[in-house]
């Protein structure tokens, strides 16, 4: 499984910024996908996850700002970043689960300042 993750960039506060990620195989072969950060010094964390039936879960830090959706025809889970902060900066990461394995692709930095 790859998946191949890209849309991050410079943006200023309260800008947009879409990510994509691209799998390798059929996104509803996953029992999850979604995003997960990793500022400098910190830990990864989760930003937002969807299921096959189309639920989505954010975290507080994100929610009403951030979406995450899905293209099957395309093998593709997006998130749409609005209103961004600069604390939202991190490099970030597309993730997806399948059995009892967890796939990552690479990252995408995404960089909120002035």
């Amino acid at each position: 499984v790859q998946l191949q993750a890209s849309g991050g960039g410079l943006v200023q506060p309260g800008g947009s910024l879409r990510l994509s990620c691209v799998a390798s195989r059929s996104i509803y072969s996953f029992k999850h996908m979604g995003w997960y950060r990793q500022a400098p010094g910190k830990q990864r964390e989760l930003v937002a996850v969807i299921i096959p039936n189309g639920e989505a879960k954010y975290a507080d830090s994100v929610k009403g700002r951030f979406t995450i959706s899905r293209d099957g025809a395309k093998d593709t889970v997006y998130l749409q970043m609005d209103s961004l902060k600069p604390e939202d900066t991190a490099e970030y990461y597309c993730n997806a689960g399948r059995g009892l394995t967890d796939y990552w692709g690479q990252g995408t930095q995404v960089t909120v300042s002035s």
